[in-house]
């Protein structure tokens, strides 16, 4: 897997993830010159070649300078991530059902992380994966954040609720979400722009959440709406 753009890379160097090998522009400045000098500290292999050379082996053509060659994503298990509880305030886990694009997968990673999150649930089809572009996107959030591939996001849900999460749909038609109180252990679903969340596994869910619109659009981008709901669970937390 190649994890390529500075800021990607900056967090990924602060990971224990295996990094093979670093390939860093010649004559490159600013940030590059950290990425080198941590890339020493940890013995990490670096190459300084062309910029030609590296526009051959990008796939986002955004490398901006450097490329990290590194072993596939690693996913977790929902076991761990449910382990993983970051407040005393309980467990908070974000899951995506039908995010097929690869922009809100790596904003919702990213949204998730700086929310306080355990971790991200995407199932195994249906869903996009964890590439070098979602890495990319979520600004590196994705090599701290655990993410889990399930077989049946129904199934994942049922464990959850089996594990004492409050499993709250984000769909239209539901509940005012200011209205809730959001404690203990919360479970959010957010569903793809097309599609929303699948009718099978609303029924699931333990209560559908609204966010109020205004306007004369009528909806938000999943990412965005995920957003003001994964802030409100930090708001009533606080």
């Amino acid at each position: 897997m190649k994890t390529e753009g500075r800021n990607a890379v900056i967090e990924l160097l602060k990971t224990d993830k295996n990094i093979d090998k670093l390939l860093l522009e010649k004559g490159a400045q600013g940030s590059i010159n950290l990425i080198f000098a941590q890339a020493r500290k940890k013995n990490i292999r670096v190459q300084f070649v062309d910029k030609q050379v590296l526009d051959k082996e990008s796939e986002t053509k955004r490398h901006q300078g450097v490329i990290a060659f590194t072993t596939d994503y690693e996913y977790y298990d929902l076991d761990e991530i449910i382990e993983a509880k970051k407040s005393e305030k309980g467990g908070f886990v974000i899951l995506c059902d039908g995010i097929e694009d690869v922009h809100n997968l790596g904003s919702i990673i990213r949204v998730a992380e700086c929310a306080g999150a355990d971790g991200v649930v995407i199932p195994k089809s249906g869903s996009a994966s964890v590439t070098e572009s979602v890495i990319r996107i979520s600004a590196g959030a994705a090599e701290h954040m655990k993410v889990a591939k399930v077989p049946n996001l129904n199934q994942a849900v049922e464990k959850l609720q089996k594990s004492g999460y409050w499993v709250y749909a984000l769909e239209a038609g539901g509940e005012d979400i200011y209205a809730e109180k959001f404690d203990g252990n919360i479970a959010l679903v957010v569903g793809g722009e097309d599609s929303g969340v699948k009718r099978l596994t609303k029924e699931k869910c333990d209560k559908i959440l609204s966010l109020p619109l205004q306007g004369k659009v009528n909806s938000l981008n999943a990412s965005v709406a995920l957003g003001i709901a994964a802030y409100e669970v930090v708001r009533n937390r606080k």
